[in-house]
């Protein structure tokens, strides 16, 4: 496994991270789940992320349990605040004082640890005064509940306002997670420049686009039993945009080329997004070990520019870039509000 800091921190997260969302407490049983950290670990996996969102709060608890007795000095824990939790109140949700501070609470007792590495909004929350949501988390810090803040999916010019807050309240920001793959690219204009700019690590999420970049779903075809797309949990609603003929074609044409950089089509997919030098780490789920295993061996991989090029020319118009994409996949307000 390699390492990369974590923005412009002295934090090193693992290059390839653990993450737990559509999986633990959902998707896949407790001991599955369990087996499939175990793996990430024995490959060298040390960052983990998770949310109190996930399975309203149980993959939370299944995270905490796998890795307990591990050498916590040896994890980078990473969680999330910010959608509805719990019954669903007035104040489960957001990023008001009383939601972040509450939730902080919770999540530390479900992981099993006195403090996270990285405390992360999962939104913006657009209906709490962005001064109340920093000073909150610099609470959180100076309390000794989370070693830093990031974000999840805000914008740049979010993420430079945020920043500023932080910096007068001496906390550090340093990283933002965003959805990022090759299919959708929308946090190259914008947000990497500013993150660039204000030493921002990004940590993404669905490297693969939840699957469809592994080639297994086929134009024309039914997708596999037992795949995201058909679980009705929540999974089939979030990959049905990549489900379309035209672009499950031109992922196919991504296999020659895998075949000659000698990867899998999730090992170009996942090294394919660590060419970009913004970008700290790729987090993978899994439901079954033996995916851990085969996707961390694209750590360390260099993917020449020609090799890249190719790509490009390969996913054509499939690719989405559009900068506005990272505001209009946003809640314009609070989840049950």
């Amino acid at each position: 496994m390699d390492f990369r800091y974590l923005g412009n921190s002295g934090l090193k997260v693992s290059e390839i991270s653990y993450g737990n969302w559509l999986t633990h407490g959902s998707q896949v049983e407790n001991e599955q789940a369990k087996a499939c950290v175990k793996a990430a670990l024995e490959a060298g996996i040390t960052t983990f992320d998770t949310a109190d969102v996930y399975a309203n709060t149980a993959a939370e608890t299944v995270l905490g349990e796998a890795l307990e007795g591990q050498r916590r000095e040896s994890l980078e824990i990473l969680t999330k605040v910010y959608w509805p939790t719990g019954p669903g109140g007035p104040n489960d949700v957001g990023l008001s004082r009383k939601h972040i501070h509450e939730s902080i609470n919770g999540s530390l007792k479900r992981l099993k640890t006195d403090y996270v590495d990285v405390y992360q909004a999962h939104r913006f929350d657009t209906e709490t005064p962005l001064e109340e949501t920093m000073e909150a988390f610099a609470d959180v810090v100076r309390q000794g509940k989370a070693l830093y803040i990031g974000t999840s999916e805000w914008t740049a010019d979010q993420l430079r306002e945020g920043h500023r807050l932080a910096r007068e309240l001496r906390v550090p920001l340093v990283s933002n997670q965003p959805q990022y793959n090759m299919l959708w690219r929308v946090i190259e204009a914008e947000v990497v420049p500013a993150s660039e700019e204000l030493g921002i690590g990004q940590v993404v999420f669905s490297p693969i686009a939840q699957g469809v970049l592994t080639g297994k779903y086929k134009p024309g075809q039914q997708p596999p039993e037992g795949s995201r797309a058909t679980d009705a949990k929540g999974g089939a609603d979030m990959i049905s945009r990549w489900l379309k003929d035209d672009v499950l074609e031109r992922v196919q044409e991504l296999q020659p080329i895998a075949d000659e950089a000698g990867l899998s089509l999730s090992q170009l997919a996942i090294a394919w997004v660590l060419q970009n030098r913004n970008v700290s780490s790729a987090i993978i789920g899994a439901s079954r070990p033996e995916q851990v295993t085969e996707n961390v061996k694209a750590a360390g991989v260099k993917l020449e520019d020609a090799l890249l090029k190719r790509i490009d020319e390969s996913l054509g118009n499939a690719i989405e870039t559009d900068p506005a994409k990272t505001a209009q996949n946003a809640p314009q307000t609070r989840p049950g509000s």
